[in-house]
């Protein structure tokens, strides 16, 4: 079984690319919408929410966990590697990947939560593989808030965005990282504010693929249900309205969120 986490409801969109590519998998989702944004906490509290979250996925019956939150797989993915002896999948190497295989330029913007930005891992990551690259990357702290609050397509979230994304603007990107799984969810209006000739690098979609690769090198760490329907459970640590109306509109049809 396929355990996967997120500090809230933007790591959905990962359980949704997950959904599609491997239907005959199943599912175990944990949502920390309790604690959530990660991204404004100190490394320390956030290496402990994910191994709390990692325990509850395991004890479930996941074989193999996916952080599907750029902040906790800046931040804490060694020490969930040290501490449980199952695979851990990050969101942060699929998605350089993509940036290596996609950039014409290798001028690269990458934004994401203050933690995210703080631990530098994607400047790193991309220049440990092509030195030549330039990276610039952006804190964006608002828009998981407004996500998470269902703010989509609300004329404060555009004006938000289009003031954090002028400066990269100026940086003349040909490639833009969501370095947050929240972000997918805002791809209609990053898009046009960065410029429709920067290509979008999602790292939902991405990690989703990477999962899918990993599982065709290692076929006995997570079995197929076979004859049996794949199941689905997602689990949150606070239930709103607003994280329905989300997950609703990720999935494209209802969704039963357990509360534990």
């Amino acid at each position: 079984m396929i355990g996967i986490f997120d500090s809230g409801i933007g790591g959905m969109t990962v359980a949704r690319a997950v959904e599609q590519l491997l239907p005959d998998h199943s599912i175990l989702y944990l949502g920390d919408i309790a604690r959530t944004p990660y991204g404004t906490k100190s490394a320390e509290t956030i290496i402990d929410y994910s191994l709390r979250n990692t325990e509850f996925l395991l004890q479930k019956g996941s074989n193999l966990i996916v952080i599907a939150c750029n902040t906790a797989s800046s931040v804490a993915t060694e020490r969930l590697r040290q501490e449980f002896n199952v695979p851990i999948i990050e969101v942060v190497t699929p998605a350089v990947q993509a940036v290596l295989a996609r950039s014409r330029t290798g001028r690269v913007g990458i934004i994401g939560t203050r933690a995210t930005v703080r631990s530098n891992i994607y400047e790193r990551s991309i220049t440990a593989l092509d030195p030549q690259f330039k990276v610039f990357s952006l804190a964006c702290p608002l828009l998981v808030p407004l996500v998470e609050e269902g703010w989509i397509n609300k004329r404060e979230t555009k004006m938000i965005l289009r003031r954090y994304l002028h400066p990269l603007k100026d940086k003349q990107i040909d490639t833009l990282v969501l370095g947050c799984t929240h972000y997918p969810l805002l791809t209609n209006l990053i898009q046009p504010r960065i410029g429709n000739r920067v290509n979008l690098v999602d790292s939902s979609i991405e990690t989703a693929h990477y999962l899918q690769r990993f599982l065709a090198d290692h076929p006995g760490i997570v079995r197929k249900n076979g004859d049996q329907p794949a199941t689905r459970r997602y689990f949150v640590t606070d239930l709103t309205e607003s994280a329905q109306q989300v997950a609703a509109k990720i999935f494209n049809r209802p969704l039963e969120l357990e509360l534990v």
